[in-house]
Order: C-alpha cells, then sequence, then structure tokens
C-alpha cells in the first residue's frame, strides 16, 4: 500500500488504504481542524520530533468499550481510600508536559514533541480535549489527557509519579463517560496502562462502525470542570 502525502488541503484518505502496520498518511500540519477530521475518521498522529507528521490507522484497534469496564479490585480498594483529589480539565497543560517529560521504563524520548503539546492545547482551549488530574494535597502527581468528540473518548497519555494515581484518574474518567452514556474509549494500539480493565481488540471496521454510532450524538464541549 501507498503512503499518502498529505498538503495543505484538509483531507484523509479512507483508513482502509493504511499499509499493514496502519500507516495511512504523511505530511499535513496539526491544525484543529485537520485533527478533528482526523479523529472523525479513525485516523491519529503519532512522530517523533525529527520526522514529519505521521498519520495512523492500525488494524486492529484497542479498544475499552464502556459498557465493558472491570475494576481490579485493588484499584477499587485506592478509590475507596481517597487518597487522591481528581478534577477535570483544571491543569491541562501540567498534565500534557508530565506526559511528553516522564521517564517511563523502556523508553528513549518522546512522541509528544512540542508542536504536538501545542496542537493538543488548542484543542483544548477549543473545548475538545480534556484533563483528568489527581492531586495529593496541592501537588499533582498523576492524570491523562485526551480528544472527546460525540460520545467517543480518545485517550492520547497518561502519567504517574505516585503509584496508581493515573489509574484513578482513569477510574473517574470512566464513571463520567458512562454516566454521559459514552460508547468507548479508544486506546489506539495496546498499552501496559490500558490492560486489565476490559479492553479488547476489535477490527478497524468495527471500530469505524463504532465510531460512526458514537458520532452521532453531541459532543460534551467547553470545560469539563464542573459537570
Amino acid at each position: 500500500m501507498p503512503v499518502y502525502q498529505l498538503f495543505d488541503e484538509i483531507f484523509f484518505p479512507d483508513p482502509s488504504y493504511a499499509r499493514e502496520d496502519g500507516l495511512l498518511a504523511i505530511g499535513g500540519d496539526l491544525s484543529v481542524d485537520r485533527l478533528l477530521m482526523a479523529y472523525m475518521k479513525g485516523i491519529f498522529p503519532w512522530f517523533e520530533d525529527d520526522e514529519q507528521i505521521l498519520w495512523w490507522s492500525p488494524d486492529p484497534r484497542f479498544v475499552l468499550k464502556l459498557e465493558d469496564f472491570k475494576i481490579p479490585e485493588s484499584l477499587e480498594r485506592t478509590v475507596r481510600k481517597h487518597k487522591f483529589t481528581v478534577s477535570f480539565d483544571t491543569a491541562f497543560q501540567q498534565v500534557i508536559r508530565h506526559c511528553a517529560t516522564i521517564n517511563r521504563k523502556g523508553e528513549f524520548g518522546t512522541w509528544i514533541t512540542p508542536g504536538m503539546e501545542r496542537a493538543y492545547i488548542a484543542l483544548h482551549e477549543e473545548g475538545f480535549a480534556h484533563s483528568v488530574e489527581a492531586f495529593d494535597g496541592k501537588k499533582l502527581v498523576g492524570g491523562l489527557y485526551g480528544v472527546s468528540i460525540g460520545r467517543a473518548f480518545f485517550g492520547e497519555s497518561m502519567f504517574h509519579v505516585e503509584p496508581d494515581a493515573s489509574k484513578v484518574a482513569l477510574y473517574h474518567l470512566v464513571k463520567r463517560l458512562q454516566r454521559w452514556r459514552f460508547l468507548f474509549i479508544d486506546s489506539q494500539i495496546e498499552t501496559d496502562h490500558m490492560k486489565g480493565y476490559g479492553t479488547t481488540h476489535i477490527s478497524r471496521d468495527a471500530y469505524l462502525k463504532l465510531l460512526e454510532e458514537a458520532l452521532r450524538f453531541d459532543t460534551h464541549g467547553g470545560k469539563w470542570t464542573n459537570c
């Protein structure tokens, strides 16, 4: 399969044209309009700082259907202890900065480039990207961020500097999304962070049908701080 070159026009080829590894296109920009179109077509950017922008649509996809969420007993005990104070959209820039700079076991560097940071901060300011923060006192010790369109949440990254902090943030995100009748959290590719909660691999075709259903609903835009 060829890799499509993107230019100034905001356009993406059909995800079915992606290579076996999921790479679909290269180039373009990280404008709000292009990012929103990408997510709505089942596509996301993922690249390193010295590369052109790479756009992916993997098959299969790692997805947590909200109805299938399973909370491990150890996490349930942690949540009941109320060790962390959890908030939404109160520290988006700090969360994405931590995600970009935190040391991860077995990983070198980061795919959250300065350009990606600016792009997702712009999405946040437009009401489409959201963060969940876990505080220990006044210290930010964990969190996550992602993009929300319709009744779909596209998880981007999470971090913790205290054990279980990001897991507690995820728990509170899931509970809010369930209350709002969201259909799924898209983890894009398999990660250790998202294993064990009911997350499963589904085919690209199944994912796109699920996404189409989620996009029939209005978006919970704006800040989620007091929702």
